[in-house]
């Protein structure tokens, strides 16, 4: 198949990628490099079927040229700054909505008939049934959450009309290899900064299901070979949960630290828009056979391992992306 991939360079998205040329297809990425990295993909010179073309979806029309002649795309160039939309009211608007409208608006225009998309369980607000299913109906707390469930709207409404193959894949935090941003990212250039003490937001109670990519990517393929609906939306995340005290302390043991002090800045949310538990119902995609392998802990240190290797993506961002 021929694969138009936005956000390839990505954390998340290079490791889609990775897939997609493993299982021989053509993959062009489309990508502005702004949280990604060309370091992330494999060169041309080494794959011929990658290429990678430099530019933003909010590029409309470079868009639709680029997006000619594919069968599929995979769409995870967004805003992932979750806490960034009260200082920035624009920026999920333009990213995730407007950014969503355009994909589909080249989709239809080229006649691409399937698209994969890469929400979030942020939609659930802070749901009262755990784990949560993907039929629980949600009031949205934050801009972040109401623009994935704004684009999930779109992109339905698109497969209904133009006869469109859609996957909304709601995520929980992923981790491993190549991560780039997120709570134990912050920690580990908390620490590095001051390795005494610790800042965590909120109370440190809160509870998060994270998910390594490895998983998660297998969760992604599982999915689109077993579930054939026109329109899926499906949950993608582990059956395990953890609170963020428990990570810091993984952090802390993978760095070699002792008698680091933690901060707390109180409140059971770690920001306005924060959910103080996160635990997704999974049995929809675990009846396509889908199993997490790597558990939470496992994941976490492996996360910590590769960011202590690769100081380079440390020093590419600042922290709180996610926050923590």
């Amino acid at each position: 198949m021929k694969v138009f991939v936005t956000g390839g360079a990505g954390f998340i998205g290079s490791h889609i990628v990775d897939e997609l040329l493993r299982q021989g297809n053509g993959v062009v990425v489309y990508d502005n490099l702004s949280t990604g990295f060309e370091h992330h993909l494999p060169s041309p010179a080494i794959n011929n079927n990658i290429k990678l073309i430099v530019g933003d979806i909010l590029d409309y029309s470079k868009l639709v040229c680029a997006m000619e002649g594919f069968e599929l795309v995979f769409h995870l160039a967004a805003n992932a700054d979750v806490r960034g939309g009260k200082a920035n009211t624009q920026i999920d608007l333009e990213q995730n909505i407007i950014g969503t409208r355009n994909v589909l608006e080249a989709m239809r225009i080229n006649h691409v008939p399937e698209i994969v998309f890469t929400s979030s369980a942020t939609v659930y607000g802070e749901p009262d049934v755990f784990p949560t299913p993907e039929t629980y109906a949600p009031l949205q707390t934050s801009l972040y959450g109401a623009s994935k469930l704004s684009a999930e709207a779109m992109i339905q409404a698109y497969s209904e009309y133009f006869s469109i193959r859609s996957y909304m894949f709601r995520f929980v935090s992923w981790i491993g290899e190549r991560y780039s941003h997120g709570v134990v990212y912050d920690f580990v250039k908390k620490l590095q900064t001051n390795p005494r003490e610790l800042e965590i937001l909120g109370d440190g109670n809160q509870r998060k299901s994270y998910l390594h990519v490895e998983d998660g990517v297998q969760g992604i393929f599982l999915a689109i070979a077993n579930i054939r609906e026109q329109k899926n939306v499906i949950n993608l995340g582990h059956e395990s949960y953890m609170n963020v005290m428990r990570l810091a302390s993984i952090v802390i043991e993978e760095m070699g630290l002792e008698d680091v002090k933690f901060r707390f800045t109180g409140g059971e949310r770690g920001w306005l828009g924060d959910s103080p538990f996160v635990h997704l119902d999974i049995s929809k995609i675990c009846s396509a056979g889908f199993k997490p392998r790597v558990t939470i802990e496992e994941g976490i240190r492996r996360t910590t391992r590769y960011l202590l290797e690769n100081q380079w993506l440390l020093e590419s961002r600042p922290m709180g992306i996610t926050g923590a």
